[in-house]
């Protein structure tokens, strides 16, 4: 793989009113802000009427990075960060691009304390905070790239010598015994639970077996296993029937690599769960593939399911549930519903009971392409909601090109040309070994692991999907591979990752808007506003306006009636008003903020907001 484009800075950039009224310090105590996984604060400090005031308050990394040509984490102490920092009592806490872990004073940047990973790499999305108790400190969860839980005192950033092996867990141990070189990582922080940490994995998605990713349950002041939970069933457990006999014993997939959510009253946990591998050839693991691309509900204190949910059934498209799923009460009829929304990599938003995991708006199971590839054996059907409708573009007409500009033009007419036209069949088209195929959403989606934010006052949730399709062919193997057929693209530039865009620019070849931001009224299942979302400053010059930009990264919601996103690879980072979605201010930044907001008060009594910007844009990589 090699760098389309290369950023030249790293660090956190910290936004904030210049004067205001004081308010008491107020926490942003994980990735999600809150274990529900709302992505919501109680701050008005800054809203509608003051937002444009908002001004840059401090840096911290912001350097010359040299980026390796030879991929994200490789050499020159750079690893990809796709972190949410989190503050609690007073201090902020982040993983860094230069794989360390910092301590900052949240109102200044300032430095506290740094600890130093090493070789074994930055947690990609974040740590995980826990309170301590009377024999124990507070206590900052770290998860790192080469598959180690760290345990550091909150207030020192030391090792904490009581937790597993003098503060550091192996958790390779027990599930990669039989695959020692192959990856497995944290790709998410761990989700805490009383004196409980969830833990969660990533390992290989190209090829089927590897490392297997369990997830697990560890008393957070030993280190001691309390339970395992199979994402891919083992004989006699629920699920076992939906894929051929013995794929458990050297499964590497599937994973729950994205965030967990919390709900700390029931004590349950929702988990997403990533795709089978391989991800574009299912012809050696027939069935639903059971708990693949499905939010999954367990019981925190045995870790026994309590229900499932799956969101596309036999994944041939890497459409992973990635997105922490977040809790919510729908209001219908005077009552409340207790529920959890989970949106899809297709952008399809499911809204479930939560103690039940049945749909609150009718499911319905609607025939899909089958393929055509021997030995694949597609599923009939698919899930869609009724209500809200699908948020993504899910096809592509044989005469939808881009038109406007003529130079970009060109270059999707001729592309399209040389695929010998646009064969696309609708949501779930599966590639095919007999003609190109274009699919919508590709496999970065539609909605990604941003997820949604809550607005709980309008009951709106929040979504920022893109429309970038997957492009490819299948192509059958030799028999020494250990998969059938792998997709490969026209462009030549390798086996996964292509999309139906010229990679020179990341400008997509079908109409805009390209990217969109969506409130969806959680009460009724209707959208309640979206807007394009991003632009592209080339196209902008020459009258093409708010076309929409391709990035990675969520929302957060505030009091203040704002929802604030990055994640576009324009550099901007936006404020948009929660009731109407007319967009109130945005800033560029020096870099791409490819990540979730937070916010917070300071001791100084001011609101901050904050985004990450990692100077690594791993999702420019074709």
């Amino acid at each position: 793989m090699t760098f389309l484009r290369i950023c030249a800075f790293a660090g956190l950039a910290c936004f904030t009113l210049a004067a205001q009224t004081k308010s008491p310090a107020t926490n942003w105590a994980g990735y999600s802000g809150d274990p529900g996984g709302q992505r919501y604060s109680p701050l008005t400090q800054v809203n509608t009427k003051n937002v444009t005031k908002l001004k840059l308050a401090w840096q911290y990394g912001i350097e010359a990075a040299a980026i390796p040509s030879a991929g994200p984490g490789r050499g020159g102490g750079i690893s990809p960060t796709e972190a949410v920092p989190i503050v609690v009592d007073g201090v902020m806490y982040t993983p860094t691009v230069r794989r360390t872990i910092v301590a900052l004073e949240p109102e200044t940047g300032k430095e506290l304390w740094v600890y130093d990973l090493g070789r074994a790499g930055s947690p990609l999305r974040g740590v995980a905070y826990w309170p301590g108790d009377k024999d124990f400190p507070s206590q900052i969860m770290v998860g790192t790239s080469d598959g180690h839980l760290i345990a550091l005192n909150a207030k020192t950033g030391k090792l904490v010598p009581g937790f597993s092996k003098e503060g550091m867990l192996d958790l390779r141990a027990g599930v990669a015994d039989k695959f020692p070189a192959m990856p497995y990582h944290m790709s998410s922080p761990g989700a805490v639970y009383k004196n409980t940490i969830i833990t969660g994995a990533q390992g290989q998605e190209e090829n089927p077996d590897g490392p297997s990713m369990d997830i697990r349950a560890w008393d957070i002041r030993s280190g001691k296993l309390l339970w395992t939970f199979h994402p891919l069933p083992q004989p006699g457990e629920p699920g076992y029937e939906t894929w051929p006999k013995d794929s458990w014993i050297n499964g590497g997939s599937p994973a729950n690599w994205g965030a967990m959510t919390i709900d700390t009253a029931r004590g349950l946990a929702f988990l997403p769960i990533g795709q089978p591998a391989s991800q574009y050839y299912g012809g050696a693991r027939p069935g639903d593939n059971l708990f693949s691309s499905s939010i999954v509900c367990l019981d925190i204190n045995t870790g026994k399911m309590k229900w499932h949910f799956q969101m596309t059934h036999h994944d041939l498209w890497d459409y992973d549930a990635e997105a922490a799923p977040s809790l919510i009460d729908i209001v219908q009829k005077g009552k409340k519903i207790p529920a959890v929304v989970a949106i899809s990599k297709i952008s399809l938003m499911f809204f479930l009971n939560r103690e039940t995991g049945k749909p609150i708006y009718p499911v319905e199971e609607r025939p899909v392409p089958q393929s055509d590839i021997p030995g694949e054996h597609t599923s009939k059907t698919q899930p869609f909601p009724v209500k809200p409708p699908p948020l993504a573009r899910h096809g592509l007409k044989a005469d939808e090109i881009f038109t406007g500009e003529p130079e970009h033009e060109k270059f999707c007419r001729e592309l399209v040309e040389k695929i010998g036209g646009i064969h696309n069949y609708g949501a779930y088209t599966p590639y095919s070994d007999k003609e190109y195929r274009i699919v919508f959403p590709g496999q970065q989606g539609g909605a990604n692991y941003g997820g949604v934010s809550i607005d709980p006052k309008l009951n709106y949730v929040f979504v920022n999907i893109r429309n970038v399709g997957g492009m490819g062919r299948m192509d059958k193997q030799a028999d020494t591979d250990v998969v059938g057929y792998r997709r490969f693209s026209p462009l030549g530039r390798g086996t996964t990752n292509q999309r139906f865009w010229d990679p020179s620019n990341q400008l997509p070849c079908q109409p805009g808007p390209w990217s969109e931001l969506y409130a969806v009224n959680a009460n009724t299942g209707d959208i309640a506003w979206h807007v394009p979302f991003g632009v592209s400053d080339a196209l902008e010059a020459k009258g093409i306006h708010n076309i929409g930009a391709f990035g990675q990264g969520g929302t957060i919601a505030t009091a203040g009636g704002l929802v604030f996103i990055a994640g576009t690879n324009d550099r901007r980072f936006r404020a948009f008003e929660s009731k109407t979605g007319k967009m109130l201010w945005e800033t560029k930044l020096d870099v791409q903020g490819q990540t979730n907001p937070m916010t917070y008060t300071g001791k100084d009594g001011k609101q901050y907001v904050v985004i990450m910007s990692t100077g690594v844009n791993a999702y420019a990589l074709e």
